[in-house]
């Protein structure tokens, strides 16, 4: 049997996937359509095509052991050919339910999970029904407004998501996005959002990181911290969300690592969505984890056992680097990299363009407050 183990998609979280293999010992491949993917340029094979090109899913998977993913949005199609030829986890089952919200949210109602209030948006009986949300029998409240229309697929760091502040727009809104199915979702009051990063074996062992609290800006995580020093309120919330990311692995019998993002609103724990494959809020376990959550990855889809998912560090903050970040020059890294509390990622992206995700940086301490302010600290001062 090939010790390769392959990956569809060859961005950043390819990248990563990709040095964590080889410094386990294992040969990569990747398939991208970019020759240029930051995974293609360190895997050990790349093949440049399509997602649905079937001969590209047919030699990766002749060079493979077992073949992964690194985005949400591979089509489940080229999974499940993929699936008759080489093991592939997780499974296109799984990823047809995280790619989905419409399935994503009926599919944590069924487990007794709470999801913000929402209807389904697919035909215009649908258009005509919420428009008319004072009168008819629905979900949302209409004293709710804004609400928010999210397309059901193809949707991250905020991209198919619209505001809908006058529910006679939701014809128009809907029209914006070519009419393919949406959810239209109530805005919850938001007190704090974290994530739960886990991994689960095929055998069923499941490990799983120091929860992440998590702040964005348009849609894009922005700041993710996480601490073993958690306070009394943090560490009820944080265990219920625990329970609630392991029961949806569990039920969707998954292997591979898994984000569940969370919204504390009141006493009350909303699942926001599920991610098939590590995360940027769990970038953080590279420098400040015993086994990082793309180590997990490889581990998960070797069909090795766990590594241990236990902090290094007290405190540990990721803030992203943007594109924006460029827009008078280089960044001047070096003031980050001479800081021996920080660690400084870049991504290899040959074009920086504004909400790209280029690179990260790490800051560990002892104190969550305080590395969170160093980090964005020293964001501020690269590019001064």
């Amino acid at each position: 049997m090939s010790t390769t183990l392959g990956v569809l998609g060859g961005g950043q979280l390819g990248l990563y996937f990709i040095l964590a293999a080889k410094k386990l010992g294992f040969g990569t491949a990747v398939l991208d359509p970019d020759p240029h993917a930051p995974a293609g340029a360190h895997a050990d094979k790349h093949i440049v095509a399509q997602f649905d090109d079937v001969q590209a899913l047919t030699d990766i998977a002749g060079m493979c052991s077992a073949v992964t993913i690194e985005f949400e949005n591979p089509p489940v199609s080229s999974l499940e050919f993929l699936a008759q030829l080489v093991e592939v986890h997780p499974s296109p089952s799984c990823v047809a339910v995280a790619q989905n919200r419409r399935d994503e949210k009926r599919f944590c109602e069924s487990l007794g999970l709470l999801v913000a209030p929402y209807e389904v948006l697919e035909t215009p009986d649908d258009v005509e029904r919420i428009s008319r949300l004072g009168v008819a029998r629905t979900h949302l409240q209409p004293s709710g407004v804004p609400f928010l229309m999210k397309t059901c697929r193809l949707g991250y760091d905020g991209k198919g998501q619209q505001k809908i502040t006058n529910l006679m727009d939701v014809s128009a809104l809907w029209h914006n996005v070519d009419n393919v199915p949406c959810v239209v979702e109530q805005i919850i009051p938001l007190d704090a959002e974290f994530s739960i990063v886990l991994a689960r074996s095929r055998t069923g062992e499941v490990a799983v990181f120091a929860p992440t609290h998590n702040v964005h800006l348009d849609g894009i995580l922005d700041v993710s911290t996480a601490t073993t020093a958690q306070t009394p309120l943090d560490i009820d919330f944080f265990r219920t969300g625990e329970r609630g990311a392991v029961l949806i692995a569990e039920e969707l019998n998954y292997v591979g690592v898994l984000s569940v993002e969370f919204f504390v609103s009141g006493d009350k724990l909303f699942v926001n969505e599920l991610a098939p494959r590590p995360h940027n809020s769990g970038h953080w376990t590279i420098d400040a984890a015993t086994t990082s959550q793309f180590e997990q990855q490889v581990r998960t889809l070797a069909g090795l056992p766990l590594g241990d998912a236990t902090m290094t560090h007290t405190a540990v903050a990721m803030v992203n680097l943007l594109g924006d970040l460029w827009s008078n020059g280089e960044p001047r890294f070096q003031v980050a990299e001479e800081d021996a509390s920080s660690h400084v990622h870049l991504y290899g992206k040959a074009e920086a363009r504004p909400n790209r995700k280029m690179g990260h940086i790490t800051v560990t301490g002892t104190d969550a407050l305080a590395v969170t302010r160093h980090a964005i600290d020293l964001r501020t001062k690269i590019t001064r």
